[in-house]
């Protein structure tokens, strides 16, 4: 009975989504063969207002933002959007976070954020925008049914700098996608 009791508290855990403000979120994702894990969840806001819950997705959770972005393994960031956002303001804080974190190395990323950031479309309240890094092929936005991918690591360390880098878009939301 204790056995049974214990595998049906394993196996429960193991269907448990993490939630945010009313958002859930699977515990695992597949993305290329590759089981990944939910690293952390976190609130973007701005002023007072709710803007999205974004989840990090890893293959190995960690808490060190560094040791994150010097892996090269399978990554994804979803971001449930809480409000109605258009793709300019979608473009502005992504493109202003790039900057703040690529420094020197912007040049060399412009060409391919100007086409990544083509993609971005007005999203509404509910919706998903994916950002997927996969070593090999690259970093892939996914949004109104539209999809590009950027080449590059350096590409994709820049891209998750904005979320958890030295000058992240939001500390907040940084502290909850390492799972603080």
């Amino acid at each position: 009975m204790k056995k049974l009791v214990m595998l049906s508290l394993m196996l429960s855990s193991l269907a448990f989504a993490g939630e945010l403000k009313g958002v859930k979120m699977a515990d695992t994702v597949t993305v290329e063969g590759k089981e990944l894990k939910l690293n952390g969840m976190g609130l973007r806001t701005k002023v007072i207002f709710k803007v999205y819950v974004a989840g990090l997705y890893l293959e190995t959770k960690s808490k060190d933002p560094a040791a994150i972005l010097a892996a090269d393994g399978v990554r994804r960031i979803d971001l449930h959007m809480m409000r109605d956002l258009d793709k300019k303001a979608i473009v502005d804080a992504i493109r202003a976070g790039f900057e703040k974190n690529a420094g020197d190395k912007m040049p060399q990323l412009k060409d391919r954020l100007d086409k990544f950031m083509d993609v971005v479309v007005d999203l509404k309240e509910g919706e998903v925008l994916s950002l997927v890094y996969v070593p090999g092929k690259g970093t892939t936005i996914a949004a109104g049914g539209k999809s590009f991918t950027a080449e590059g690591k350096d590409f994709a360390d820049a891209l998750w700098s904005v979320y958890l880098g030295k000058a992240p878009v939001d500390e907040e939301l940084k502290k909850g996608l390492l799972g603080g």
